[in-house]
Parts: structure tokens; C-alpha cells; sequence
């Protein structure tokens, strides 16, 4: 794993069922990758009042994100998770930046003296990933290997979750283009989404790097 200057590798939430903040509170397990900017930029204006009261909700009803496709297919982003265990919560997110902009959630749950993991999308997918259990919440540079690591399940799938999806995509975008695919957050990890943005930086370049190489190689050939 690559590490960056001035980013924690060995920062460790103290509990992932302890609220770091009133928004993070209000962002709790909220699936709508579209309902949770809108929260983040109406909390940012201090107009959250303003919002309809299903902006908020956990999961909305099938008419709700009916209307919502209505309004644009990128609109359902997250909306189709399924649900969350008993005291289970995201720690992580991955958004994609796909017609219908697409969700993977990393989740944990407490179970005897630890904590369980899973991740889940909204096509009921199977995953693999390098580990499932912990005795304590993960520090910040576990967690990048769980995402550096873990897999979709599909003979097709290249790489781990943080970057597949960006390399299924290359082909059609090319480096550049693709580059900002791929979007991992968490409210638990103030940092994650800072190493993810230098990694991405850096596949570009060294991606776009060796593909003139092949090209320049290609044609003295």
C-alpha cells in the first residue's frame, strides 16, 4: 500500500456507533448517494429545515425512488442497498460515477467481542474480501486493505474494489477519463477520501505512462 505525506495510517475510530458529529448523526446509514449531498450542502448553508422530512430517512418507499428516477436515473444512487443488520452501520463508501450512479457499502456490525464486516451493492453481489472480523474498529490503513483487496466475485472483476471499477472503464475513457469513477468516503475517516484521491492521481499518471510507452514501443516495432 502506497502511503501519502500528512495523512494518519494509524488513525482508529473509537467506536463506529459513536456519532463523530450532529451531521454525521443525521447522515447515519441514510442510503441515497443523492439524499446525502443534499444534506451536506443544506447543512453547509444551515438550511436543513428547509428539506423534505424524507430527504432524512434511512430508506424510502418504492414510490419515493420511483419519483426519484423520474427526476434522473443517477438520482437512485444508493437508494436500492439492501438493509442493515441490527446495529450494523456503513464505515465506508464507495460511489461510482455510473448512469444510475451506483453504490458499494462497507458495513460492520458488532458480534461477541468484535466486530463483523461485509460489503454489499445494490445487485446482490458476492464479495470477497481479506478479512471479516476484527476485535476492534479498523485503523485507517486496515481499511484501505480491506478495499485495496476485497473483490466482487465475477470472473470479470480486475484488481480490488478501489480500483476495478475504474480499470473495468479504462478501455472506453482511457486514463484521464476515468479518473474520477471511483469516489470512497467515509464518515468514520476523515482522511480515506485523501489517499484515494492521490492514489487516483497517481494510477492516471503512471497509467497514461505506460501506455505511451507501449504505443512508442508499438511503433518502432
Amino acid at each position: 500500500m502506497k502511503k501519502y505525506p500528512g495523512i494518519d495510517y494509524s488513525f482508529r475510530p473509537a467506536s463506529y456507533w459513536a456519532d463523530t458529529s450532529p451531521l454525521s448523526a443525521i447522515l447515519r446509514n441514510v442510503k441515497g448517494e443523492a439524499r446525502r449531498r443534499a444534506i451536506r450542502e443544506f447543512w453547509s448553508s444551515q438550511q436543513c429545515e428547509d428539506l423534505d422530512p424524507r430527504v432524512f430517512q434511512e430508506e424510502l418507499d418504492d414510490q419515493s425512488r420511483e419519483g426519484l428516477g423520474k427526476i434522473h436515473p443517477s438520482c437512485m444512487g444508493g437508494e436500492y442497498l439492501p438493509g442493515y443488520k441490527g446495529g450494523e452501520v456503513e464505515i465506508a463508501r464507495i460511489a461510482l460515477e455510473s448512469v444510475t450512479a451506483d453504490v458499494i457499502s462497507v458495513r460492520a456490525r458488532p458480534a461477541g467481542l468484535g466486530i463483523v464486516y461485509r460489503v454489499e451493492d445494490e445487485y446482490d453481489s458476492t464479495f470477497d474480501l481479506p478479512f471479516t472480523r476484527s476485535r476492534q474498529p479498523l485503523s485507517l490503513a486496515r481499511l484501505i486493505r480491506l478495499l485495496d483487496a476485497g473483490r466482487l466475485r465475477d470472473t470479470g472483476f480486475p484488481l480490488g474494489l478501489s480500483l476495478g471499477y475504474n480499470q473495468m472503464n479504462v478501455d472506453c475513457g482511457g486514463y484521464a477519463g476515468v479518473r474520477h469513477f471511483t469516489r470512497i468516503t467515509s464518515e468514520f475517516y476523515p482522511q480515506l477520501f485523501a489517499h484515494f484521491e492521490r492514489f487516483y492521481d497517481d494510477w492516471v499518471s503512471e497509467g497514461e505512462a505506460s501506455r505511451g510507452t507501449l504505443v512508442v514501443d508499438g511503433g518502432a516495432a
